[in-house]
């Protein structure tokens, strides 16, 4: 089921190419109808809101019944199971105690002069898109309210689609855990317009967070600047690397743990051994039998599924760093050897007792990953997404006077006179406060 190259082989070079310039146009086709959902939202606020959820999740909302109440929360949290709840505290704590480490206080220093520094503070509003429908991602959830309390963000607001069974009670028990502010059903591109301008019911915000569909990604980078966004992120990913000192069935049981997550997902191998790689063909094809979703698996690894057989382990970083997958796993005997060599990854898994799954709820590191090869350039979300930082300057007269002939001169290289003479005036002569003595 799985497609297979050869390094070696004649084509690769282009094949590869093929493949990376596939993963970048996951939106493609979207976007038109994007605009159209955007413009209505901004134009009609709520009734937009209203109108497109009925259209796209089949939920009929009376206006003014958008936001869920906070006794909802309460009572979806009391009726969760013991033993489910005590898991989502503790992936609760490991994941705000990993985001603690990421905070940056605001700085200054003084030397001949002049002050300089920087003020760094928490937005004030922040809006979490958690994707729902038919599924429930309350870790999520998690990944995307923990850090920006731990920022200090004044209001977080939660939007999740509705189904017609109502928000998945799971989710909601998880908003109260952590303490989010409000919670609101609406789902796709109309939420994300939401955030971006405001409408009666959904306040604006200066941050969207959190991962969604190919409509909610077209959102994101159409409104991108009207509102900060985190990232624009596609279709989930793994790519292991592997050396066959890991079992095969531990590859392929972490393979289809990308492959169930829809048709989309991008489940690749790279290995040296040939061997290896049919030995974890044959295990994907006997686990894939027996798992719930094994038509989603069957339909993601025949369109998306990829086997790279390289020439050795250094070849396959270098592979990888031109991926740059979403989840990189190094299932090889020395993984700290070569974690080094890691240019391009959303996040790095070690070793073959370290499954991307842990990564997913429980082992703290934020789960919301750039995809789509934008690793090269995007990072994981965390605490520094939720911060501003205000740079801060003060010169003395003594101070601005040692400058002042480079400050004119570098202005008037670049033709600005005004600039010039912004700093010419201000020279220092017979008095201390820059004007003239009086004789």
């Amino acid at each position: 089921m799985m497609r297979t190259l050869e390094s070696k082989n004649k084509g690769f070079e282009r094949e590869l190419l093929a493949i990376l310039t596939r993963r970048g146009a996951e939106t493609a086709g979207v976007e038109e109808a994007v605009r159209e959902i955007i413009e209505g939202v901004r134009a009609k606020g709520d009734e937009a809101l209203i109108h497109y959820t009925r259209q796209f999740d089949g939920v009929d909302i009376a206006l003014g019944e958008l936001e869920i109440p906070r006794e909802e929360w309460r009572r979806a949290q009391k009726t969760m199971e013991k033993e489910t709840l005590s898991a989502l505290q503790r992936a609760a704590e490991r994941i705000e105690s990993f985001h603690r480490r990421q905070l940056r206080p605001s700085w200054f220093d003084t030397e001949g002069g002049v002050v300089r520094g920087q003020v760094v503070r928490p937005m004030d509003r922040a809006g979490v898109y958690v994707p729902g429908g038919k599924a429930a991602y309350p870790s999520s959830l998690l990944m995307n309210v923990i850090p920006a309390k731990v920022a200090g963000v004044r209001e977080v607001v939660v939007l999740t689609p509705p189904s017609p069974d109502g928000i998945n009670p799971s989710v909601l028990a998880a908003a109260h855990l952590v303490g989010a502010d409000r919670v609101l059903r609406v789902g796709g591109a109309q939420a994300v317009a939401a955030l971006a301008y405001g409408t009666q019911s959904v306040p604006r915000a200066d941050i969207i967070v959190g991962p969604g569909n190919a409509y909610v990604t077209a959102a994101k980078r159409l409104l991108y600047g009207v509102v900060m966004v985190d990232m624009v992120a596609g279709p989930s990913e793994i790519l292991v690397l592997a050396d066959g000192s890991t079992p095969p069935a531990f590859v392929a049981a972490d393979l289809l743990s990308q492959a169930e997550h829809d048709e989309q997902a991008w489940p690749i191998l790279i290995t040296p051994s040939a061997a290896f790689a049919q030995q974890v063909a044959e295990e994907v094809g006997k686990m894939m039998e027996t798992l719930p979703r094994r038509e989603i698996i069957r339909a993601c690894l025949e369109c998306r599924g990829l086997i790279i057989v390289v020439r050795d382990v250094a070849e396959g970083v270098g592979i990888a760093n031109r991926i740059a997958p979403e989840h990189l796993e190094l299932a090889l005997k020395d993984p700290l050897r070569w974690l080094g060599e890691v240019e391009n990854a959303g996040a790095v898994f070690l070793g073959p007792y370290t499954p991307e799954a842990v990564g997913d709820y429980l082992g703290g590191p934020n789960h919301v990953l750039p995809t789509g090869g934008t690793a090269r350039f995007f990072s994981p979300l965390g605490v520094e997404h939720f911060l501003k930082r205000t740079n801060i300057l003060s010169f003395s007269q003594d101070a601005l006077d040692e400058v002042r002939e480079d400050v004119a001169r570098l202005a008037r290289l670049e033709g600005f006179e005004a600039h010039a003479r912004s700093v010419e005036v201000r020279r220092k002569e017979d008095g201390s406060d820059g004007t003239k003595g009086k004789g």
